[in-house]
């Protein structure tokens, strides 16, 4: 039950809980106000929280709600942290400035949703937009059997979504579907066409706190793949060797990659965390994505499939709304005590060891 006091059951309840404690350790919050409303009528904002002095030589982001609604795991993690004494007394000895992103994705964590306002994948919308993006032709051939014209899909498009899953195995389909695409705006995985307020938000973030630094650690808290409860660590990092061995040290040797096929995840496309070369030069940067199993990884593909349906059919009757915004929150967000305290336990292990990399 101490872990699930930091969780909440929708993002005001979720923001008031990190605002509050960030209160109670007497530290300033800077909102940075999105321009739309939330599901309940809410303001939605970006909320940055620093604490440490703003020249310090090592910089720990840590973040939360890059994919909305996975935004209930992180921002229990934030408002966790920012409760307990005894990290940010550790923190603080260490010499380690940390800076907390609260929801970079509000819209989405709001509405229950894992794309922005914009239906962009925050997470693939990192892209240099001068420049001819990604193809995928992967995508581009099962885009009408992932986002069906009905939903639930007829039987003719679940047979043959089975007959691709026993042809191509399933981490070609995963690959396929979640790297990454640009050509199909009412689809999955969506990266964009030009940077969301999101993506130019955080950026803005991080040119006001992270460009004096000269190392930068960053903990990306997800949710979504995975066995259920396992804290993933994956690397995230440009494919670097040396940061690599660095992300190692401090996480542990069991730290995936999607470079070398260890991790859960495919490899994917426009990355966030290259902001961090992009607005941060200066700094030696060492970056993690801390990945905690919800369901199946088919549920989970299921659940997201019918929340773009949803999307693409406004007019859908409301007992068929209800059922699919449920199944896309439950598929990310796993709402017992066991699952919270897990989150929590390995969350803090991360930190730490972050911490402790920092201030070698």
């Amino acid at each position: 039950m101490t872990a699930s006091r930091h969780f909440s059951q929708s993002y005001q309840e979720a923001r008031t809980k990190f605002l509050a404690a960030a209160e109670a350790a007497s530290l300033d919050v800077e909102p940075h106000v999105h321009p739309m409303l939330g599901r309940d009528g809410e303001a939605l904002a970006m909320d940055v929280v620093l604490e440490g002095p703003r020249d310090a030589e090592s910089l720990l982001v840590i973040s939360s709600g890059c994919h909305g609604v996975e935004g209930f795991c992180g921002s229990a993690v934030q408002t966790a942290l920012l409760g307990d004494a005894a990290w940010r007394r550790e923190a603080a000895e260490c010499g380690v400035a940390v800076l907390y992103i609260h929801a970079l994705n509000p819209h989405g964590f709001s509405w229950w949703r894992r794309v922005t306002q914009e239906n962009v994948d925050l997470n693939r919308n990192f892209c240099d937009f001068s420049q001819p993006l990604p193809l995928n032709p992967g995508y581009d051939e099962i885009a009408g059997i992932l986002v069906p014209p009905t939903w639930p899909p007829s039987d003719y498009i679940n047979a043959k979504t089975m007959r691709l899953l026993q042809e191509r195995g399933l981490d070609a389909l995963q690959e396929a579907v979640s790297s990454g695409q640009y050509e199909h705006p009412e689809g999955l995985f969506y990266g964009g066409r030009n940077p969301t307020w999101s993506n130019q938000t955080l950026r803005h973030v991080l040119q006001d706190h992270a460009q004096t630094c000269r190392r930068l650690g960053w903990i990306d808290l997800h949710t979504g793949l995975g066995p259920l409860g396992h804290g993933e660590r994956i690397f995230a990092c440009r494919d670097d060797a040396p940061a690599l061995t660095r992300a190692r040290a401090w996480w542990g040797r069991d730290l995936t990659s999607i470079y070398d096929g260890s991790s859960t995840s495919a490899k994917l496309k426009g990355l966030m965390w290259a902001a961090a070369y992009e607005e941060c030069p200066q700094a030696e940067y060492t970056g993690v994505v801390l990945e905690f199993g919800t369901w199946p990884l088919l549920d989970v593909v299921n659940a997201l499939r019918g929340d773009q349906w949803l999307e693409n059919h406004p007019e859908a009757p409301e007992p068929l709304r209800a059922v699919i915004k449920k199944t896309i929150r439950d598929a990310f967000y796993v709402d017992t005590d066991e699952w919270k305290a897990q989150v929590i336990e390995q969350s803090f292990d991360a930190a730490r060891g972050a911490l402790a990399g920092l201030s070698a």
